[in-house]
């Protein structure tokens, strides 16, 4: 497998709608691979499963325009959440070493700083193109009064100014490609479970179909969460994932 990741092709904006739905934009209108937008606030922002992002303003809000087509195979294409989170963990460890004791990624991309939900990512398809949104909150989180919950901030950690973040995450997007193409998805696993919830972690998972307790005990090779539960292990491909630590799992970032 041979993946290639353009150079980038940055662009800042004071404000967009939504830097996703931007990119999708742009991708229908011939732009090409490498094109990543970086907002400094969001109108119309999205979070996945069709929820709106409250944008509570000096954040990370930026999309990278990516071709998979290099990617044929459905075990690879269930890769991109796991390349996306290992770059978006590192990046902000990278520019918020403090922070990096009390970050982890929650399957399958969530970012969680001591427990709370810092940053999210959305991925979707425009054509045979690929956008990965990332969002996270630097200086202040949405009040709790919008969003139903308690969410975090890098703020008490790091002063980190938005396209710091966004440059640092480019670097660990190619970076992180590079180590795909290299030494395949498996390597990727593995570094991803050293900054998740450990074996052993009690989940809770719901999708449309699911609603299951049990014990995290890694993932399948495509990536697939195994629960342990108590008729046995099921094999979760999409869900919200709750941490039995946590109160609650209203998603409504990225």
């Amino acid at each position: 497998m041979k993946l290639v990741c353009p150079p980038w092709r940055l662009e800042c904006y004071d404000e967009l709608t939504s830097t996703s739905d931007v990119c999708k934009e742009r991708a229908r209108a011939g732009a090409a691979p490498g094109l990543a937008l970086l907002a400094h606030h969001q109108t119309k922002a999205r979070g996945s499963r069709g929820r709106s992002w409250v944008d509570a303003g000096r954040s990370l809000a930026l999309s990278v325009l990516l071709d998979p087509s290099s990617v044929t195979s459905d075990l690879q294409l269930g890769c991109w959440p796991f390349l996306a989170s290992l770059a978006f963990y590192d990046a902000l460890a990278d520019v918020a070493p403090a922070a990096r004791a009390d970050l982890l990624i929650k399957w399958p991309n969530d970012i969680l700083l001591a427990g709370k939900k810092l940053g999210g990512i959305l991925l979707e398809y425009e054509g045979s193109a690929m956008v990965i949104g990332f969002g996270a909150n630097l200086h202040a989180p949405p009040s709790q009064h919008d969003i139903g919950r308690q969410v975090a901030s890098l703020d008490g950690y790091a002063e980190v100014g938005a396209e710091v973040l966004a440059e640092a995450l480019l670097k660990q997007i190619h970076r992180w490609l590079d180590v795909w193409a290299q030494q395949g998805f498996a390597v990727l696993c593995h570094e991803w479970q050293s900054r998740a919830h450990p074996v052993g972690t009690m989940l809770t998972v719901r999708n449309e179909s699911l609603n299951e307790q049990g014990r995290f005990i890694g993932l399948e090779p495509d990536g697939r969460l195994l629960l342990e539960t108590g008729q046995g292990i099921k094999k979760i491909a999409a869900g919200e994932v709750l941490l039995l630590s946590q109160e609650t799992d209203r998603v409504t970032g990225y």
